[in-house]
């Protein structure tokens, strides 16, 4: 009977052989198709900017600057913060993941508007490669925050070909944002009401949210650097009646809701795992949806943190310090009730549950050093040091990358139809999570003593723990290069998957892996409330 079950599963039409040839992709309207070429894409992204951090450790495994010259140190950090905050973390969840599977989630045939689907991926293309481009020119020494009036006025590298490239790339977010917006809106099956939405899907509103009201900014405060750049007409030069701080205020007023860009689609993917892992509605469900929307909208309340040793009053710093802390309530209330699903739950151990538990774990120490960070004293002690090198790297790397490696494995059977082996997936796990932590924990410590960061030289005392990370990082590099292979190895070679591998519940595992064109084969309703894994059979379809 399984063989007979297997010969149709191939004879079957799917997204992935429904048409053929590079046209038919380069061309294509459907949501699943135009994810995994955003995969193919913020891959590639992810493997440059990896590479540049490899030389980044390989400088700094040595005091002096022995291994690249200093004005090739400063494109090196700058160019890896560039294309790893605005190629891959912000689009990887929402771009990958969310296209893929929210009109799965929701039980709708496709996004609400597929040609601006496609558009997305070739504006967010067209950007990344001219900014790649810029590198080969010479790239850019400012580092990713483009601090005037370094970037407008001494710099002499490709400051607005980069910043162009970044400011293209920002439409295709709005694109994204308006387009989730629109379909969870617009297009969820009879029965599926706001409270029966899967949290994955709750996190993507709320980013998407972001995505509109954040991005614009950003591209009118490249617009207004790359104006005094070239013309030098005194928006940011205080001898023509400018001034300096406000740049990094309108920088900030986007860059850092950019973070919760990066982390609440991750957040999403874990409330998925956490549940289908431990067996249980999750807890607290509505108070995790608006945990969501909270960190959202506190989100755009906090940018003057990274401006403490500004030229910003104390009052304002204090108020500043109050908001930045009040963004941890919502971000502890999701670790609470994610520890509180496990509890007493039937949890199992598959790949994409270490993940999970690695994320948590990451998570938390990122959470709770940046509450540090939001405490005046301490922040001014160390300020552009490593020690906040090390924290949001453990928010963007440590929480943001585990998740979206965690999202992947879980869905991968669903994206290809196939399976992956079990030994060497937990084993990539380990690795990476070991890997990271050897690499990023003694960063706190050499923040701590005072080393500062993008130095490409630094005193002897402070070896022994960069030759630490730079061991660790070695190790993570290899981590990320085991699910790579992997992975890649399953799309030919792995077993074929069922519609529901793991028993989950969601719209999305009752359809075929992988799934028809428009998604079902017959429009699904709802009549259940979310992750009822007490009530509910595993799965309608085999």
């Amino acid at each position: 009977m399984s063989t007979q079950v297997a010969k149709a599963d191939r004879r079957r039409t799917h997204y992935l052989n429904a048409d053929f040839g590079v046209k038919s992709w380069l061309l294509t309207r459907d949501h699943k198709r135009i994810a995994l070429l955003y995969l193919i894409s913020v891959s590639l992204f992810f493997l440059l900017g990896g590479l540049m951090a490899v030389f980044i450790r390989l400088e700094l495994v040595t005091p002096a600057g022995d291994f690249v010259q200093a004005g090739t140190y400063n494109r090196l950090f700058t160019m890896h913060g560039i294309l790893m905050v605005f190629f891959f973390l912000i689009p990887s969840v929402p771009a990958v993941l969310g296209n893929f599977l929210i009109p799965l989630m929701i039980g709708a045939k496709d996004l609400a508007f597929p040609r601006i689907n496609l558009a997305s991926w070739y504006v967010y293309t067209i950007g990344g490669l001219f900014t790649l481009w810029a590198v080969l020119q010479g790239g850019v020494d400012t580092g990713w925050t483009f601090y005037v009036p370094f970037s407008t006025t001494y710099s002499n590298t490709y400051v607005i070909a980069v910043g162009l490239g970044i400011f293209i790339t920002g439409f295709s977010s709005i694109m994204t944002g308006v387009n989730f917006i629109v379909t969870i809106h617009r297009m969820r099956a009879p029965g599926l009401t706001w409270f029966r939405l899967p949290l994955f899907v709750w996190a993507h509103y709320a980013t998407s949210l972001i995505f509109i009201l954040g991005t614009p900014v950003l591209a009118i405060t490249i617009l207004l650097l790359a104006a005094e750049r070239m013309f030098h007409i005194g928006i940011f030069d205080p001898a023509l009646g400018g001034d300096p701080v406000l740049f990094q205020h309108l920088f900030w007023f986007y860059s850092h809701p950019a973070v919760y860009i990066m982390i609440l689609p991750t957040m999403g993917v874990m409330s998925e795992l956490v549940t289908a892992f431990a067996r249980k509605r999750i807890f607290g469900y509505k108070v995790m949806a608006f945990a969501s929307v909270a960190i959202a909208i506190l989100g755009f309340l906090v940018w003057g943190h990274h401006m403490y040793v500004s030229s910003q009053s104390p009052y304002a710093g204090m108020i500043f310090s109050v908001l930045s802390m009040l963004v941890a309530v919502p971000s502890a209330v999701k670790v609470f009730n994610w520890t509180a699903t496990l509890y007493e739950g039937s949890v199992s151990w598959e790949t994409p549950m270490l993940y999970a538990l690695g994320f948590i774990g990451l998570f938390t120490i990122g959470g709770l050093t940046g509450v540090m960070l939001a405490t005046l004293g301490i922040d001014i002690h160390v300020h552009d040091t490593y020690f906040v090198v090390a924290h949001f790297h453990y928010i963007m790397v440590g929480g943001a990358i585990m998740g979206f490696l965690g999202g992947l494995h879980f869905w991968w059977p669903k994206i290809t139809g196939r399976l992956y082996p079990i030994f060497w997936s937990k084993f990539g796990a380990i690795v990476i999570f070991l890997g990271f932590n050897l690499t990023f924990f003694p960063q706190f410590l050499l923040g701590y003593m005072g080393m500062p960061r993008r130095y490409y030289s630094y005193p002897d005392d402070f070896q022994v723990l960069n030759v630490m990370s730079s061991a660790g990082a070695t190790i993570l590099g290899i981590g990320y290069l085991i699910p790579v292979i992997y992975l890649i190895w399953s799309m030919r070679y792995g077993k074929r998957a069922s519609a529901n591998p793991w028993g989950a519940v969601g719209l999305e595992w009752e359809t075929h892996s992988p799934p028809p064109t428009f998604n079902f084969d017959e429009p699904p309703t709802v009549d259940h409330e979310a992750y009822e894994y007490t009530k509910r059979k595993e799965s309608r379809v085999e």
